[in-house]
């Protein structure tokens, strides 16, 4: 199993693959896509620097877009309650979850459900908008973001179509470090409770073996976290999500 080093390496690795900004120094990295998407901005970790001078460097990067700090255990013991000093307000506490990949329960995939790969933005962008929250004028940015990524990694896209040609389900598989990484892996809400999201979720544990890629991360909502379980994963760490 990958370290929880190298995660936390191939999570940053991600959401900096978004930035447009300036992404600062390993002790205070920040992206921003501008984006008006919370999670699509923010703040990925503090080591070594004072919470106050943290906050006031990191207002001055991300001023303008809505954005989120990631404190988990790549930052400063006790960054959370330092920035809950300044005004910080949590989000949510979302687990770091990993899976060696053979280890992995099998799952089938709902009838009638086609996952492929896909290079086509103007439908995958606004089907895992709809799940993320993202705002309808939010979404042309995504895309220039998106056909813009530029990551230690690769970046796939899963689209689970329905015979009808309708995206019900999404996952992106973030490749980078050695590690399979997992984000916007979501269902449309009318297409919930078949068992769409544990397909995507396996078709992209599959994907990385077949690059001999041998684990897998994510950090999971609360909704997602019994079926991540039953999947084999387990918890290696929490993020605070926190925000201003």
């Amino acid at each position: 199993m990958e370290s929880l080093d190298t995660l936390l390496a191939a999570h940053r690795a991600y959401l900096l693959g978004w930035n447009i900004g300036m992404a600062g120094s390993p002790d205070l990295p920040t992206y921003r896509s501008e984006v008006p998407h919370a999670p699509l901005n923010g703040v990925l970790r503090v080591r070594g620097r004072a919470p106050q001078d943290a906050l006031a460097e990191a207002r001055h990067r991300l001023e303008g877009v809505p954005r989120i700090w990631w404190v988990g255990p790549d930052s400063d013991a006790g960054t959370g309650d330092a920035l809950a000093s300044l005004g910080a307000v949590q989000l949510a506490r979302m687990p770091i979850m990993t899976v060696a990949i053979d280890e992995a329960s099998t799952a089938p995939t709902p009838a009638g459900l086609h996952i492929v790969e896909t290079t086509d933005l103007s439908e995958f962008v606004p089907a895992y908008a709809r799940v993320s929250g993202i705002r309808p004028d939010g979404i042309a940015a995504t895309m220039d973001r998106e056909k813009a990524f530029s990551g230690d990694g690769t970046v796939i896209r899963l689209a689970g179509r329905l015979d009808d040609g309708q995206i019900a389900g999404t996952a992106v598989a973030w490749l980078s470090h050695g590690l399979l990484t997992l984000y916007f892996v979501g269902t449309q809400p009318e297409h919930r409770r078949r068992g769409i999201g544990t397909a995507m979720t396996r078709a992209a544990l599959d994907l990385a073996r077949e690059r001999g890629i041998r684990a897998a991360a994510l950090t999971s909502s609360a909704a997602g976290e019994p079926i991540y379980r039953r999947m084999g994963f387990r918890t290696v760490g929490t993020f605070q999500l926190l925000s201003f």
